[in-house]
């Protein structure tokens, strides 16, 4: 993998990308201007476009997969880049424009605060407006009181893909961090709260993706959301039976 510059900061922003050279010029730009103390790493999720050489161009570090393997994989592959390379703190940013620079120091500052996750949430606050599908929102209920059930804690959006780690979760998540869709976002945020860590949700500004196309839509979408619903159900499950077991 590409060494980090010298001067690097001891935060590294860890932007998944497949086929985003539309979209990524811009969302560097950003960044640079907005949080240039920090590191920018671009994983290259097996781009079939100029990802990567879009992100060389602007003097962006490259992870470069050799084909797809779906947000979960790139992000655990930041994640390892991150522990390799000692980073203290890491970000988790969209490669697509949705995410906002200027709230990525929010997210450090509840970091520094003590928490071990911080997730970005577009609905916290009421006038914090960012437009959702039906079929999406139906779904996102569902997932909020699944996981309020199964953690015990309450989450206005379980499915924010805009996150902060401290070390302690950078490097759990190195070595297990789930692969499928919609795994990345629900199913890490129950590990999280199942493995002891400090989990907080702060309100930010987001916006629609600038360019490109959603991975996913309607009856697609549908399917992955089933499929975590079961996930979670089956997880459920198991950690009733080893705490029967256990008692």
């Amino acid at each position: 993998m590409p060494e980090p510059a010298a001067t690097a900061g001891r935060t590294l922003l860890i932007l998944p990308a497949f086929n985003e050279e539309e979209a990524l010029p811009a969302v560097l730009d950003e960044l640079a201007t907005c949080v240039p103390e920090h590191t920018v790493l671009v994983v290259d999720d097996g781009s079939t476009d100029r990802t990567a050489a879009v992100a060389r161009a602007a003097g962006v570090p490259v992870a470069q997969l050799p084909f797809n393997i779906g947000v979960g994989g790139a992000l655990q592959t930041g994640f390892r880049y991150a522990v390799a390379h000692s980073f203290d703190r890491a970000i988790q940013f969209d490669a697509d424009g949705q995410h906002d620079a200027t709230e990525v120091k929010t997210l450090l500052a509840v970091l520094d605060e003590g928490a071990d996750l911080v997730v970005g949430s577009r609905f916290a606050e009421r006038e914090r407006e960012y437009s959702v599908g039906r079929v999406r929102m139906v779904a996102m209920r569902f997932l909020r009181l699944a996981v309020m059930a199964l953690s015990g804690q309450t989450f206005s959006d379980t499915s924010s893909g805009f996150r902060g780690f401290s070390r302690r979760a950078i490097e759990f998540f190195a070595g297990n961090y789930p692969a499928d869709y919609m795994g990345d976002t629900v199913e890490a945020l129950l590990m999280a709260c199942y493995s002891g860590f400090r989990v907080v949700e702060v309100p930010v500004r987001m916006r629609p993706r600038a360019k490109g196309t959603p991975s996913n839509r309607n009856l697609k979408l549908i399917y992955h959301y089933l499929r975590v619903l079961l996930m979670m159900a089956t997880t459920a499950s198991t950690r009733g039976r080893q705490r029967r077991a256990n008692g």
